[in-house]
C-alpha cells in the first residue's frame, strides 16, 4: 500500500472518540491501516457505480450504495 493518507492524530483522535483514555501507537497504526483498506475498497466500489451509470464524478450515492456492497455477508 501506498504511504499512509490518515495522520495518526487523526486516527488517535477517533479512537479516543470512541471512548478510550489512553491509546497506544500500535493500535493507532493498525486501525489507520484497517480504515484506509477499507476506504480504498469503498472508493473502487463506488468508482465502478459511477461508470456504470456514465459518470467521471463519484457522488454521495455511489459512496453510501458502495458501502452496502463492500459491508456485506457476500462483498461485492
Amino acid at each position: 500500500m501506498a504511504p499512509e493518507e490518515l495522520s495518526t492524530a487523526a486516527v488517535r483522535r477517533l479512537i479516543e472518540m470512541a471512548g478510550a483514555d489512553r491509546v497506544g501507537d500500535d493500535a493507532v497504526e493498525e486501525l489507520g491501516k484497517i480504515l484506509e483498506d477499507y476506504a480504498v475498497k469503498v472508493g473502487t466500489e463506488a468508482t465502478g457505480l459511477a461508470r456504470h451509470a456514465g459518470r467521471k464524478t463519484v457522488k454521495a450515492q455511489d459512496i453510501q450504495l458502495a458501502v452496502k456492497r463492500v459491508s456485506s455477508p457476500q462483498g461485492p
